[in-house]
Order: C-alpha cells, then structure tokens, then sequence
C-alpha cells in the first residue's frame, strides 16, 4: 500500500511539475504574441500619423484659400474683380 501511494504520489508530482511547465510556455507564447501586437499597432499609429500630418497640411492651405475667397466676397467696392 505505501509502494502504491509512493508511486501514486510521484506520478502526480510529475503531472503537476509538466503542468507547470506547459502554463509557463503557454503564457511565454502569449506574452510574445502580445508583444508582436503591440509593435505593429505602434507601425500603424506611425503611418496614420504620417498621413494625418499630410492631411492637416493640406487641410491648412484649403483654410487659407477659404480665407482669400471669404475676402474676396466680402469686398463690396470691388465688385467681381
């Protein structure tokens, strides 16, 4: 009967040591994952920044043609000059 629990008792101290050792790679594995995540949402807030910057610099010279036409239909002693 003790060989049994001896035996018994081994077997479930190396399913929980394997146990132990499965859960460490799996969150390694996941903690990797999440890290390749991160960078490539870091890659695609680089590029959106990128074209925003383009699209701000284009939206600032539509304002200042806005402005000189605004100015323009506001001049009432010129008359469609």
């Amino acid at each position: 009967m003790r060989n049994l629990a001896v035996v018994v008792g081994s077997l479930l101290l190396v399913g929980g040591a394997v146990a132990v050792v499965v859960a460490d790679q799996e969150r390694a594995s996941a903690v990797a994952e999440v890290k390749a995540q991160i960078q490539q949402v870091e890659q695609e807030l680089d590029a959106s920044r990128g074209e925003n910057l383009q699209l701000a610099e284009k939206l600032t010279a539509l304002r200042s043609q806005i402005a000189e036409q605004d100015a323009k239909l506001a001049d009432t002693t010129g008359f469609l000059k």
